[in-house]
């Protein structure tokens, strides 16, 4: 049962990293002191999907990690 959850998790967390990757904000180093200028713009479409899913994938590896160290011995 625990392989079973560490493989689980694994999945996740790559998963997880995948779409955190993808998200593209465009921060350069002009956002370091100050700098970049942007005007904030509503999340429409994929990048919605993307936020969201990042969002869920979180919930669920916090879950299961936490499952995994509280239950399984």
């Amino acid at each position: 049962m625990s392989t079973v959850i560490n493989v689980i998790l694994i999945i996740i967390s790559i998963l997880l990293i995948i779409t955190i990757l993808m998200q593209n904000r465009g921060s350069g180093v002009g956002d370091i002191f100050g700098g970049g200028g942007e005007v904030h713009r509503t999340k429409r479409g994929p990048e919605k999907l993307l936020f969201n899913g990042t969002i869920v994938l979180a919930i669920l590896f916090f879950g299961i990690a936490l499952y995994n160290a509280l239950f399984i011995i």
